[in-house]
């Protein structure tokens, strides 16, 4: 299983890669979509090979190239798993994405650490526990430089504990929740 992981993550990385060198996000949305299917319902590493993802067609008016405002007071999240056990993270800025609201910027704060921005919306058709629009850890990263980064909803995806109980996932806590419908991305498994 462990080796298995490590191929699910390489494939993950690579995907990404080949998103951040696409010639335009659309086009890297289209690749990311059958990529992801692809992994899903075929790698052994898959939360659940028998699901078929619903993807929301690209809609450009979700994509952000947004600066992290870093002078946020810390603050310190410890994610209890069934898994993994505690989970650390600690608050490291905030992204204001015009039209959706002010979203938490979280790094992992155990080995390789990582950037996690989860985001839980107000639609019913994603996930109830939220999504994973960033997780630098596993590969999901769209890019910036310095302190700006890229954040494309159309690019949110269910966590695996969306797919399978047996999963443990780090859900969105209260400062990634918004009340705007999210209605792009990765929507709800069959």
């Amino acid at each position: 299983m462990s080796l298995d992981v490590l191929d699910w993550r390489r494939e993950t990385f690579a995907l990404y890669r080949a998103v951040r060198a696409a010639p335009d996000p659309a086009s890297g949305h289209a690749l990311w979509c059958e990529r992801r299917q692809r992994l899903v319902s075929t790698h052994p590493a898959s939360p659940n090979r028998a699901s078929r993802l619903h993807h929301a067609p690209y809609d450009a008016a979700f994509r952000f190239e947004v600066e992290v405002e870093v002078d946020v007071e810390p603050q310190r999240l410890e994610i209890a798993t069934g898994t993994d056990g505690v989970v650390p993270f600690e608050r490291i800025g905030r992204v204001d994405l015009s039209g959706i609201g002010s979203l938490d910027l979280w790094w992992l704060e155990s080995y390789g650490g990582g950037i996690w921005l989860p985001i839980r919306d107000g639609s019913t058709s994603t996930y109830g526990g939220g999504r994973y629009v960033l997780d630098t850890v596993k590969g999901a990263d769209l890019g910036g430089g310095g302190r700006r980064l890229t954040i494309d909803l159309n690019f949110a995806y269910n966590p695996s504990c969306a797919y399978a109980e047996e999963w443990a996932c780090p859900l969105a806590p209260p400062g990634n929740v918004v009340e705007a419908d999210i209605p792009v991305g990765e929507l709800l498994p069959d």
